[in-house]
């Protein structure tokens, strides 16, 4: 993200409080489950609140797509995206027929988003050499 852009840094304003709620949402979830008996609507309630931020994280990365104006930037962001969604769906859907047929460990669903994350990237500085 280029942080420069009054884009990318409503970007980063948004994005880092999202950060730092998940890492808390994670170590209180996993702590309330370790220290209590949650059972019901608390117990739900709880496993999704880590979810939460990383549905905002998609939102403000939709969000810096629309209001980027330097195409540049856009467009290498895009490009690193999609580049992490097949990456992600190459992984998850290799490991899923791994799983089925030779009975490999699961690989939890919440892995995703940061396969995602990490694919996305390290894909951002071959979309840009790409551009040289």
């Amino acid at each position: 993200m280029n942080n420069r852009s009054p884009a990318g840094r409503r970007y980063l304003k948004r994005f880092i409080p999202a950060m730092i709620v998940y890492v808390i949402s994670i170590f209180g979830a996993s702590y309330g489950f370790k220290l209590f008996d949650l059972t019901g609507p608390v117990a739900w309630a709880v496993a999704i609140a880590p979810a939460l931020p990383i549905l905002a994280v998609i939102a403000i990365m939709g969000l810096y797509i629309k209001e980027e104006t330097d195409e540049f930037q856009r467009n290498v962001l895009v490009e690193s995206m999609l580049w992490g969604f097949g990456i992600t769906l190459a992984i998850t859907t290799v490991w899923g027929f791994l799983e089925m047929y030779v009975h490999t460990p699961g690989l939890q669903s919440f892995w995703a988003f940061p396969i995602f994350c990490a694919a996305m990237g390290l894909a951002q500085p071959f979309v840009r050499r790409r551009y040289r």
